[in-house]
């Protein structure tokens, strides 16, 4: 501790003296740093379960997760024309597929020019995307006679400017306007070899191209393109649906990938089969589920194994791990023991022990799963296998379905009732809707959900209400405004040409009014508009909130955040849902609380941080009094070096005086 003395002349060995002095007295600085180590040993453990728990959780939420549980695998005879994924909700059987026509964009291009870096002109170009119906595509990439319907999408619109205005210029401010058009200049080696050319993103026959072109001449006689009129560009691809038979059933899609014709299944068109179906194949995928639970149990092992592990004391060398005899260890394999070894409540699922599907619990702790258990539930009781692991409800009301639950939510069976049904907004005509909007009276502004947009029916006069029907339903669809915030309608015409409007949602959000130039055209007259009523409820006897057609349990009562859909019905008493927390959810959230603020893992480490502080202070205070015991001994240890060195200097002068004293009296008495 820096002082040192070997003695100054007593031959007094200081430094041995106060090192053995000191050896004793750092014992209770031996004990602290002994203590931290261990303090730190058990922060290092609590990590360790902190992972391993975390590790396990992410196993937990996948198995909460029904889809998990319900996987099915599709397979196509021939994969060169089909490609396929399934999943949730797919019905095992076998389909017919045949496909006579793959799903294509347009493509256009420009007639040529000698220079791809001469100035053509300024201007600003608007996209506008629809469908060409009737006349006959000429030889020369032209059509005549046919007729151009927006799809309601939206315009999109490209500024030209004098730095943009050669070819070239052209094709990188298509590019750099991400409108979804690819604009390339191609030479096609004639003696104007270069052509602007234009690819949609988009497939499907609703996504043919309209250019309108403002500004220079030139610029409007390169790109002016309207497929119902004049028309610069050919057309060197047709926009076309993907056309093909499921089972027989003819259908068309805009699409190649399609995921709303076989439930649950993603087709992916290739190339066409016409004459020579294939067939796909739907089956449960077996072998993911059985992993799916085989890593629950791995999952639930491992945990629990590392629990013990550092929790365990060693008979042989007679020492403890780390978190030997830790109550907060012993609580959390006992709250694990006990989910697993449980019974789910609630009656949602017929399975209601692990056991049952073949997850049993052995004498050493551990989960073990029987094989031929599982698969003799996938095979009699599959549909109740996410049950078993996930949060889950059930009905005995065809038309009430459980939507989802809360952290609050407790398993139970609880009565609903149903006070007043969901109804959509609407509008109806009051006489037969005009065909003829020629500019200004195609302006409509519509009321939907809530929100306002601004559109613009056909400058013109439709062929039939059909037609109308459509484009007015495609028009309020495409809208951004409604697109994005998820609102449609559906527009329909009955034998006498008056239109019916009806908002897709429902509630009392729900609301449909045209206004504008249009709409007394489109409603012959004022029309009548009527606003949605909201779903009235209760679950477990106390009334529930509404959204739509769902109704959600109310707080402070057993059902708090249960949601159920009630698509249709009589009101009144619908029955029960049965709600119950498979075990994987239960886990889950008992994961959670482990690992929360308040939670065992926090309050012990939080603990043992606040010991490791105090015995940080300790140590500093116990090194500072060490340090002055030190100093005090090896002074105290100098100072009787001196004093010894004095007396032992003192003692030999005395040691020779008294010999030569001696000496001097036997000198005298010899001479007498």
């Amino acid at each position: 501790m820096g002082l040192s003395s070997a003695g100054i002349g007593s031959g007094l060995d200081v430094n041995s003296i106060v090192t053995q002095l000191m050896s004793l007295e750092q014992r209770p600085l031996t004990a602290l740093t002994t203590k931290q180590s261990d303090y730190k040993a058990k922060l290092s453990a609590f990590g360790t379960i902190q992972s391993g728990i975390s590790s396990f959780q992410t196993t937990l939420k996948k198995l909460s997760d029904p889809k998990n549980l319900q996987i099915t695998k599709a397979t196509a005879a021939d994969a060169t024309v089909l490609g396929t994924s399934g999943g949730a909700g797919a019905v095992p059987g076998d389909y017919s597929i045949e496909v006579s026509k793959l799903a294509q964009s347009q493509k256009l291009a420009s007639a040529g020019q000698l220079n791809a870096q001469a100035v053509v002109g300024t201007g600003t170009l608007t996209f506008d995307f629809g469908t060409i119906s009737g006349g006959t595509l000429g030889t020369d990439g032209k059509y005549v006679g046919a007729g151009f319907t927006s799809n309601g999408a939206g315009s999109k619109q490209v500024t030209i400017d004098s730095s943009h205005n050669t070819l070239d210029g052209i094709r990188d401010a298509i590019n750099a306007a991400n409108i979804g058009i690819t604009a390339s200049v191609i030479n096609d080696g004639s003696s104007t070899p270069y052509r602007l050319a234009f690819s949609n993103s988009q497939t499907g026959e609703a996504s043919s191209m309209k250019i309108s072109v403002s500004g220079d001449a030139a610029l409007g006689n390169l790109l002016n393109h309207d497929p119902s009129g004049s028309q610069a560009l050919t057309q060197t691809v047709a926009a076309q649906n993907a056309e093909l038979k499921v089972d027989g059933l003819a259908i068309s899609k805009a699409s190649n990938t399609i995921s709303d014709v076989v439930p649950g299944v993603t087709l992916t068109l290739k190339k066409t089969n016409a004459g020579s179906p294939t067939n796909l194949s739907v089956t449960r995928d077996i072998d993911t589920v059985k992993a799916n639970v085989q890593e629950f149990v791995d999952g639930y092992n491992k945990l629990t194994a590392s629990l013990k592990n550092l929790s365990s004391y060693d008979i042989a060398s007679k020492k403890g791990a780390a978190l030997y005899g830790d109550s907060s260890v012993r609580s959390m394999l006992g709250q694990l023991r006990g989910m697993v070894t449980g019974t789910l409540t609630g009656g949602a699922s017929s399975l209601t022990r692990l056991s049952d599907a073949g997850v049993s619990y052995q004498a050493d702790g551990t989960l073990k799963l029987d094989n031929t258990k599982l698969q003799k539930v996938i095979d009699t009781q599959f549909d109740q296998l996410p049950g078993l692991f996930a949060a889950s409800g059930a009905s005995s009301d065809s038309q009430v379905s459980y939507v989802g639950s809360t952290a609050k939510t407790q398993s139970g069976s609880y009565a609903l009732t149903v006070g007043q049904l969901a109804t959509q907004g609407s509008q109806t005509g009051a006489a037969a809707a005009g065909l003829d909007y020629g500019a200004p009276n195609n302006a409509l502004q519509v009321s939907l959900d809530g929100l306002s947009a601004s559109i613009s029916l056909k400058d013109g006069s439709y062929a039939s209400t059909s037609e109308l029907v459509s484009d007015l339903q495609s028009r309020i669809n495409g809208n951004s405004t409604f697109a994005q915030a998820g609102s449609a309608v559906t527009v329909s015409a009955d034998a006498g040409g008056v239109l019916n409007l009806i908002s897709n949602r429902y509630g009392s959000s729900s609301s449909i009014t045209l206004g504008g130039a249009a709409a007394s055209l489109l409603l012959g007259g004022a029309g009548s508009a009527t606003t949605g009523q909201a779903l009235t409820g209760t679950i477990n006897g106390v009334a529930a909130t509404s959204i739509g057609q769902t109704l959600t349990g109310a707080s402070g009562n057993a059902a708090e955040g249960l949601k159920v859909s009630v698509s249709n019905g009589s009101t009144g008493a619908r029955g029960n849902v049965q709600y119950s927390q498979g075990f994987a959810y239960q886990l889950d959230q008992l994961a959670s609380s482990f690992l929360g603020e308040n939670g065992a893992i926090s309050m012990r480490t939080d603990g043992i941080n606040s010991a490791l502080k105090k015995l940080d202070s300790d140590k500093l205070t116990l090194e500072a009094k060490l340090s002055r015991i030190q100093k005090q001994y090896q002074d105290q240890f100098t100072k009787l070096d001196t004093t010894m060195s004095s007396m032992n200097s003192t003692s030999a002068y005395l040691t020779s005086q008294l010999t030569a004293l001696a000496n001097n009296l036997g000198s005298n008495s010899n001479n007498n």
